[in-house]
């Protein structure tokens, strides 16, 4: 509810950066998650495996977002019109986080 509060907020306001803001708390939650089910499968049901295979999914994660970021992929480009009209460039098939209907988190 947070993310989608934040993004909501943030092209009512025209604000880059307010999206880009909730696209990080989105993946920050993801992470919690992850980390949650693995030390929950570790201490209830024993599988000790469970725990560094969270750690993986986590490292996965984390070097899918450090490639995007070389890349260029990144939401502070985007300039988001007031009134949450979608950003400039924002057409079909666009993949770019800061598009709504090309959302990919």
């Amino acid at each position: 509810m947070l993310v989608w509060a934040k993004r909501r907020t943030g092209r009512e306001l025209g604000s880059a950066t307010v999206v880009a803001d909730s696209m990080q708390t989105m993946l920050c939650t993801y992470l919690s998650v992850i980390v949650l089910v693995g030390l929950l499968l570790n201490a209830t049901v024993g599988w000790w495996w469970a725990d560094p295979v969270a750690a993986l999914a986590i490292a996965a994660v984390a070097v899918r977002e450090g490639v995007e970021a070389w890349r260029g992929e990144h939401c502070e480009d985007c300039a988001l019109p007031a009134g949450g009209a979608e950003p400039d460039g924002c057409g079909p098939g666009c993949t770019d986080g800061c598009c709504s209907g090309g959302a990919r988190r």
